[in-house]
């Protein structure tokens, strides 16, 4: 009986999710219900699947809004009607501001609905309908509409569930307006009777209109949408050729001519791979699914792309011959099952990584050679403390008292009601969606068009884009693309790059000799001693201890270490025992021999989410479908804990039977349970390590280049100054922006590194563009005279460039070229510059002598660049005291010792108790890098401070060869009072040379 009801994807409208509203109109009594949430479609497809399990019959509309203003209800009749709707509904959405018109246009297979108008002019067309609300009926007895009442509906509205839920839409009201809850118009709320009655409530407000109670019957009897969910059929492009039949024939044939490239003696255990993945990829339906990824892939490859392919896809023997991915799975006996079995009914994904300047043509590419495509969705939910904010400024709360509420930094009790209630509707609406963004990389491919499942919107990206998400995409059988960009792809493109013009005379790199890396012995030199500072997933403080701990220098340790330094296996304290059975082989004979006969390479540790399945299969008596449900429920990909629980019941019945001690079976769960959203599968870190490997060469061999790409590409895990540290470090002398050198990315000529103009604060693009233009067109400029002559930008610009010593060629001290500029620049809207024939002849001002020190140029460079060119300890207020080195702490293992530190990056993290508790990254004096932990009570009473240098008194630890200190206490040190706002004194000498060597 309801034809307008909205969830809470009606956004910052409806306050019920669709399955309550199925829950409450089962309670009610109801058979059938339609979905029209406001101009949205998200929850449509979850609200069918989701029907089937209340017993309703769900109808699918939409509700066309101007804000809040309805104009009409569209129902679909039939899945044609539904993909009419979305198409018309799409239209607008396509656009960034839109107006839906008062008339709805004829589409075919819905039904409109108007809302009731006392003095509207209605000519109603077969399909069309007009709606009365309950507070609309005393008004119709004495309208002249009262006498067409065959064309009349009951248009009761449903958004929210009782007294509290009213309060919620009001208050995401005042949210979508900005507004202060007392200022919200009453014409952009909804009415409080917007609640769901029941049949005989809703019979008893009608009981004087019967006919309107029967047309609405007719028209819910009359809609019918029907979708199949989870049936392991595959509704994306069926055939990449004209049939499936061809497609297997081309997939068989790419398969086999790619065998010469990867393998150079194939032998049988390489053929009988091949021959069971096509098998089983034909049974399953995703040969077009490969054919559609190696398309994709060959246009990369034709364009100079680099890609990695990565995630369980590189499983699969078939993908490592297509090219999709750069893991040979023989070698590193990678369990297809894995990515693809027969038991597996949701689709298998490749992730496909690019450099994040290319990836926007590759979807563009996607997007122009498959017809049905889009961008998938994700859900932007209300956090808790995003909410406290939005809700504190709802009710007006002073911006002080915000803070301290989203800090967490009160005691319920003593807050005041609106507090209270800024609380008590925080954790209400948390989880609530806020507004539809876009998915990190999916793309689907459909075989129909999109608008038979979602409607579209078109987000600044410039694609269109599902209104739902993956999850829904699965259910629906529609599998993602999943094409990703990083940084660490660009880093290795541009590093080839820069070593081609650099060091013209050597021979070109293949980059794609993995084989050659892994022997390489400058490769294992690295690894063993974590030298890999700006290296693809090696370089964090945690990854650099690991490595450092396991003197890791192969490729099978790399793709290990990779794996287990996520936090499922750290937190399962697995990663220690690791290291401990790495290092000492006797320890494997603690290991369960189930275990260590499932993952010997491992030494009985689970590291992988293949190892899980293994467990759950050989030791846990688990099916492989049922090993599966359990993978999916550690990815977090079921929508409920109910049937990854189920599991767990069976493992441990399982267990039981077989004898198994319960302690035992506790262990290895909680082994297991600690890979919650976080394991690896084994041909991810594969590739992963691939990567690295690249990264590693070229760190090895062409470490300024790298550097410099690194800096380009906005670095890594680091700060660009810390990669400009390291580029000094391997003998690089860095070079501040020059007008007649640099350019907007940052070069190097030899040795010698110029930073990009992009790096300078406040210098803005145009600028840079016209200084390389008019570089480029008429040369060099030779004074500061002949730049203003040329360049027409404004003395604020001019100064920046100054400031940064951008025209040191000349010679004269940047205060006076400073002087000059302000005197010769003019200040109002500057013209373009017009070449003459012959230079204006410039009048030559008297300036004062004035001088500048190094120390002052080492403050222009942190308020331009964000960091200083010379060594920071220079900067102290007081000399460094401390003599001591992170190259001298191996010497005082448990011994106490202070020792002076720049500060890097800091990890915080929070103990089983619940306390907070970091790590530390610094520099020392000589540059090499101290690492620190700060336990809760340290952490609680020495804080960091910011950037800054500190002195660090703790205890020296070693673990595994890895040096680190627990602090006992820290203080941070005063630096220099900025010369360039304080009286000379004679502590400042001019030209002082500064370094951090």
């Amino acid at each position: 009986m309801y034809l307008n009801c909205h969830s809470y994807f009606s956004l910052r409208y409806g306050a019920i999710s669709p399955e309550k509203l199925l829950a409450i109109s089962s309670e009610k009594g109801f058979e059938t219900m339609a979905l029209t949430d406001i101009n949205n479609t998200s929850a449509c497809l979850d609200f069918v699947r989701l029907s089937e399990k209340y017993k309703i019959k769900p109808v699918l509309g939409v509700d066309f809004r101007n804000g809040a203003k309805q104009q009409f209800v569209m129902l679909a009749k039939s899945n044609q009607g539904f993909h009419n709707i979305n198409t018309y509904l799409s239209t607008f959405l396509h656009n960034t501001s839109f107006v839906i018109p008062d008339i709805a246009p004829v589409l075919g297979d819905t039904f409109v609905i108007y809302p009731y108008k006392h003095d509207g002019d209605f000519n109603l067309k077969k399909h069309e309908y007009l709606g009365v609300k309950p507070q609309d009926l005393n008004r119709l007895k004495f309208s002249k509409k009262n006498n067409s009442r065959n064309k009349l509906v009951i248009l009761q509205a449903v958004s929210f569930e009782n007294k509290k839920g009213f309060n919620t839409h009001r208050l995401l009201r005042a949210i979508a307006n900005n507004c202060l809850l007392s200022k919200l118009p009453k014409n952009e709320e909804g009415q409080e009777t917007d609640v769901m009655l029941s049949a005989k409530e809703l019979f008893e407000i009608y009981h004087e209109f019967p006919e309107l109670i029967e047309n609405t019957k007719s028209i819910l009897n009359k809609c019918s949408v029907n979708f199949e969910f989870s049936t392991g059929t595959p509704n994306n492009q069926k055939a990449y050729t004209k049939s499936e039949d061809l497609d297997y024939k081309l997939l068989k044939k790419l398969t086999y001519d790619g065998l010469s490239y990867r393998y150079q003696k194939p032998d049988a255990v390489v053929f009988n791979r091949i021959n069971k993945e096509l098998s089983i990829i034909k049974e399953k339906k995703f040969v077009s699914y490969f054919l559609m990824n190696w398309k994709i892939l060959k246009y990369a490859r034709s364009k100079n792309y680099y890609y990695v392919g990565r995630g369980s896809g590189a499983n699969s023997i078939v993908a490592y011959l297509l090219r999709i991915t750069d893991v040979d799975p023989v070698e590193l006996d990678l369990y297809f099952e894995r990515f693809i079995n027969l038991y597996r009914k949701n689709p298998p994904d490749f992730d496909i990584d690019f450099s994040w300047t290319d990836r926007d043509d590759i979807t563009q590419f996607i997007f122009k050679t498959f017809k049905n495509t889009a961008l998938l969705a994700v859900y932007n939910t209300f956090k808790f403390k995003a909410s406290v904010r939005e809700l504190g400024k709802v009710f007006g709360l002073p911006k002080a008292e915000i803070d301290m509420l989203s800090k967490g930094r009160y005691n319920v009790k003593t807050l005041d009601k609106l507090s209270q209630l800024v609380i008590i509707y925080s954790e209400y609406i948390q989880g609530f969606p806020n507004y539809l963004g876009i998915h990190a990389s999916g793309i689907i491919i459909s075989e129909k068009p999109i608008h038979c499942y979602t409607a579209t919107f078109f987000p600044p990206k410039g694609f269109a884009t599902t209104h739902f998400d993956m999850v829904v995409a699965e259910d629906i059988g529609l599998y993602k693309f999943d094409i990703l960009s990083q940084r660490g792809l660009g880093k290795i493109k541009d590093t080839v790059d820069i070593v081609k013009y650099n060091h013209p005379e050597k021979p070109p790199i293949d980059i794609h000799d993995i084989k050659g890396f892994k022997i390489d012995e400058k490769i294992k030199h690295i690894l063993r001693h974590a030298q890999a500072i700006g290296c693809f997933y090696v370089e964090s403080p945690a990854m650099r201890m690991l490595l450092k701990k396991l003197q890791v220098d192969n490729y099978l340790g790399l793709v290990a270490a990779s794996s287990i330094i996520r936090p499922g296996v750290a937190k399962s304290g697995m990663m220690r025992e690791y290291i401990l059975r790495y290092r000492d082989p006797e320890r494997c004979k603690k290991a369960h021999p189930v275990l260590l006969k499932i993952m010997p390479e491992t030494y009985g540790v689970m590291v992988y989410q293949e190892d899980v399945i293994k467990v759950a299969h050989y030791f846990g008596g688990l099916t492989l479908a049922e090993a599966d449900k359990l993978r999916r429920g550690m990815s977090g990909k079921f929508r409920s804990r109910d049937e990854f629980l189920s599991v767990k019941e069976l493992f441990f019945n399982n267990c039981r039977q077989k004898g198994e001690p319960h302690d035992v079976v506790e262990e290895i769960w909680k082994q297991i349970e600690s890979f919650a959203g976080y394991a690896f599968a084994k041909g991810h870190s594969a590739s992963y390590a691939v990567e690295s490997y690249q990264s590693l060469f070229l760190k090895a061999y062409f470490p300024l280049e790298y550097m410099v790409a690194t800096i380009n590409n906005f670095g890594g895990f680091y700060s660009t100054e810390l990669y400009v540290h390291e580029a000094r470090m391997h003998g690089g002398i860095i070079e501040a922006p020059c007008v007649n050198r640099s350019f907007n990315e940052t070069i190097i000529m030899g040795k010698n590194i110029y930073l990009g103009f992009m790096f300078l604060h406040g210098l803005e693009v145009k600028t840079i563009k016209k200084l390389l233009l008019e570089r480029t067109e008429n040369g060099a400029f030779n004074c500061l005279d002949n730049f203003i002559q040329r360049m027409t930008i404004s003395v604020e610009q001019t100064a920046i460039l100054i400031k940064i010593n951008a025209f040191r060629f000349t010679g004269i001290n940047k205060r006076e070229l400073l002087w000059e500029a302000h005197l010769k620049t003019s200040k109002t809207v500057v013209q373009e510059h017009v070449i003459n024939l012959f230079e204006t002849e410039c009048v030559d001002y008297k300036t004062p002598e004035l001088s500048s020190t190094t120390l002052e140029d080492a403050f222009d460079a942190m308020e331009l660049l964000g960091f200083t060119l010379c060594n920071p300890f220079c900067l102290l207020e007081q000399t460094a005291v401390q003599p001591l080195r992170a190259a001298q702490l191996p010497k005082f293992k448990n011994r106490n010792i202070s020792i002076e530190g720049y500060l890097v990056t800091t990890k915080n993290t929070i103990t089983s108790s619940g306390k907070y508790m970091h790590f530390g990254t610094f520099l020392d004096y000589d540059g090499d890098f101290l690492d620190t932990v700060h336990f809760p009570p340290v952490a609680s009473k020495y804080p960091f401070r910011g950037k800054g240098i500190y002195t660090i008194t703790g205890k020296v630890i070693e673990e595994f060869d890895c040096i680190t200190i627990e602090v006992i206490t820290m203080e941070k040190l005063a630096i220099i009072q900025d010369p360039r706002y304080s009286d000379p004194s004679p502590k400042f000498v001019t030209n002082t040379k500064l370094s951090i060597s």
